[in-house]
């Protein structure tokens, strides 16, 4: 699967500079979970799962320098628990993955809230159509795995809404029948590579 690269972005999300020494992470295909929820005719909120996510980033633990963000997901890999309703939402009424097999996301800046929490803001592209958004993040943790690989890992919590109407996709917005606005929530293990 192809992932859009970004320029060095230098940004200090959760603090400031030092002496930097820069590592590369990657997400953990295991232990990452993009999921979402949207409104169904004011009843409940559908909830879907993206069962393939790869991304990269150059983060350091020590300044919280960030850069270089590149994301990337599957748009088949959409999964909301009913093989019926996940047809639809890969058909050109939502997702359109013939057509629009990935869904990226490339960073462009970024401003620290406090000691472990910030924003994080980029270009997300759904069918094609690339529109600003900012992320919440949490660095929940940051240390070496306790076992396995034993690689330094970072568990992050992030989220943001968009309005799906804003990427082109306006299938039951006008009748109310599937809501606009699109919660995500990423929780995700990015793991030091060698």
């Amino acid at each position: 699967m192809r992932i859009l690269t970004c320029t060095t972005l230098a940004v200090a999300i959760f603090g400031t500079t030092a002496l930097a020494e820069p590592a590369r992470f990657e997400l953990d295909p295991s232990h990452t979970a993009v999921f979402f929820t949207v409104d169904h005719i004011g009843y409940a909120k559908t909830l879907g799962i993206f069962g393939t996510v790869s991304g990269e980033f150059t983060y350091d633990t020590v300044t919280q320098d960030l850069s270089d963000v590149r994301v990337s997901i599957d748009a088949a890999s959409v999964n909301t628990f009913d093989s019926a309703r996940d047809g639809h939402v890969k058909n050109k009424d939502f997702l359109d993955v013939s057509n629009h097999p990935e869904i990226t996301f490339v960073a462009t800046g970024g401003t620290p809230t406090g000691d472990t929490a910030g924003t994080v803001t980029g270009d997300l592209t759904i069918l094609g159509q690339t529109q600003p958004i900012t992320l919440d993040v949490t660095l929940n943790k940051a240390a070496e795995y306790p076992f396995g690989h034993k690689r330094m890992t970072l568990g992050l919590s992030i989220e943001t809404s968009i309005e799906r109407s804003d990427f082109g996709m306006t299938y039951a917005v006008g009748n109310g029948l599937v809501g606009d606005t699109v919660d995500i929530k990423i929780e995700t293990e990015a793991m030091k590579m060698d």
